[in-house]
């Protein structure tokens, strides 16, 4: 026995999808966060402070963002030095610990290994 009104009606959907799928759907290009980077982000005042000659301490960051210590510890290995792949320099001074973003790209473990030999 066949019932022919599920014929009908999956016949029905298989069209219905066919029609909506062959429709032409329109996207905005994609962009890309290294070249519409907005000032006016939490993002872009810690890479301004880092960038600075002189450099910025975690206290710092924590008084611009209103973020906690473990998050701006986790921005910067996270975001500055894995996606960016800028090369986050520390040093500890009078003042603490002083981070900055140095010239040139992030140095490769393969680095760290041949400066220890």
């Amino acid at each position: 026995m066949t019932k022919p009104k599920s014929k009908l009606k999956a016949a029905a959907r298989s069209t219905s999808r066919s029609t909506s799928m062959s429709r032409s759907r329109t996207r905005l290009a994609p962009s890309s966060s290294k070249t519409a980077m907005r000032p006016d982000t939490k993002h872009a005042r810690i890479l301004a402070m880092l960038r600075m000659p002189a450099g910025t301490t975690i206290a710092a960051i924590m008084t611009a963002t209103d973020w906690q210590q473990h998050s701006v510890r986790g921005f910067l290995a996270g975001v500055v030095r894995k996606k960016l792949g800028l090369n986050l320099v520390s040093e500890q001074t009078d003042k603490g610990r002083v981070y900055r973003i140095k010239d040139g790209k992030a140095t490769s473990t393969v680095d760290h290994v041949k400066q220890a030999a």
